[in-house]
């Protein structure tokens, strides 16, 4: 028996486990020798694939040892009662894209919109290094790869990284990811180096994905630093993160994760950009909820404050708060109040999400969510667990719904 079963679930949040030079053996020959293999030298994903020592000192050696592993009759025997247990590149089908559609069988999924595990903090960097032939290299070369896995199982949606620091070749860059096959446009959640996202000079870019009905989507770890580095300065020993180490995010700069989200958003709707294309869908992708409500509130005040002052604001049909249940979509983490989430904002803000295959997501992220959703109406888990998806992903998700 699947995980999830007796109802449809999408999951819009699901993840690849790249090897070490993955980005680079999708990228152009030219560029390859400029992109550093992955640094995996905390061990922290090896950990459930045996000692992490061991594994990094032959890392090629040791990714050949796990595919072989995951092949083998002991490991699949006892794959099912072991899907939500095994994470990272323990995980069924986390590298080896053969192996995914057994692991959304055994999950009980609908479909997953697939994000990368360790390059969006990469492609964010090299968008703001100065380097634009790196920049859009990587982003082609992440592109492909992403397109790649995906292409074994039409459930599995590829999200297609599209830089914006050109204001001139973005839409360009949306037709390549478009043809490749991409399901999702990622950008970066903050701001692109030296212009505002809601520059005019884009509008291109979100009319080329209205018209494809694709989403634009956000996710965590698309930004520079979520607070001051100095905040962690602190003169007291450093806790473990999700993983047991060091490099993920703990309580103190979870609270920045809002951030640039927040801020881009609002950015977006106060400038026009979502009257100007009003089906256009946009998605705010592991990088939790329970900010939205108060973020709304905070939205429809300075809607209030400086509505008689600027133009930009007098041109809107509609008021903030009205933009994001028309047009925007959030993942709540599984440990977030997702039944109050939803009764502060409305049954059309919040999707499920798995995080698979990684640590963050939990072992029971289903059980979870029942638990906050309570009695809600049976429409509001529907519209939790598939329809805002459905919505969210335009054609994709009519594709689905069809099938």
């Amino acid at each position: 028996m699947p995980y999830a079963s007796g109802r449809t679930i999408h999951d819009a949040d699901a993840h690849i486990m790249e090897t070490p030079t993955w980005l680079r053996d999708h990228a152009d020959p030219g560029l390859r020798d400029r992109i550093a293999p992955l640094d995996l030298s905390s061990g922290n994903e090896l950990r459930q694939t045996g000692d992490p020592d061991e594994q990094l000192r032959d890392l090629n050696a040791a990714f050949d040892r796990l595919a072989a592993k995951h092949a083998s009759e002991e490991y699949r025997a006892t794959e099912a009662e072991e899907i939500m247990a095994r994470k990272n590149f323990a995980a069924t089908g986390s590298f080896v894209a053969e192996d995914r559609p057994r692991a959304l069988d055994l999950l009980g999924f609908q479909s997953q919109l697939v994000f990368n595990t360790f390059h969006n903090r990469r492609l964010r960097n090299w968008e703001h290094g100065g380097d634009g032939e790196l920049a859009v290299g990587a982003a082609r070369a992440h592109n492909r790869g992403m397109v790649e896995f995906c292409s074994v199982d039409d459930r599995l949606l590829a999200s297609c990284y599209v830089p914006l620091f050109d204001i001139d070749a973005a839409p360009g860059l949306v037709d390549e990811a478009l043809a490749m096959g991409a399901a999702a446009l990622l950008i970066a959640s903050g701001c692109p180096p030296g212009h505002s996202p809601s520059h005019v000079g884009l509008d291109p870019v979100w009319a080329k994905a209205e018209e494809a009905g694709i989403p634009v989507v956000f996710h965590v770890g698309g930004t520079g630093d979520l607070i001051d580095p100095a905040y962690f300065q602190n003169g007291l020993p450093v806790p473990p993160d999700f993983h047991g180490g060091e490099e993920n995010f703990r309580s103190v700069d979870y609270m920045g994760i809002p951030g640039p989200p927040a801020q881009t958003l609002a950015t977006l709707i106060f400038d026009g950009v979502l009257e100007r294309f009003p089906e256009l869908r946009i998605g705010v992708i592991e990088q939790g909820a329970i900010w939205v409500p108060s973020w709304l509130r905070q939205m429809e005040s300075a809607y209030d404050a400086f509505h008689r002052h600027e133009e930009r604001l007098q041109a809107l049909s509609l008021r903030p708060s009205d933009y994001v249940r028309r047009q925007i979509r959030f993942t709540p983490y599984p440990t977030e109040d997702v039944g109050w989430i939803i009764a502060n904002t409305g049954p059309e803000i919040c999707l499920f999400s798995s995080d698979y295959p990684h640590v963050e997501g939990g072992r029971k992220p289903l059980e979870r969510f029942e638990s906050s959703l309570g009695d809600v109406d049976e429409s509001v888990r529907q519209a939790f667990y598939c329809d805002n998806f459905l919505d969210l992903m335009g054609t994709a998700g009519r594709r689905l719904a069809a099938a």
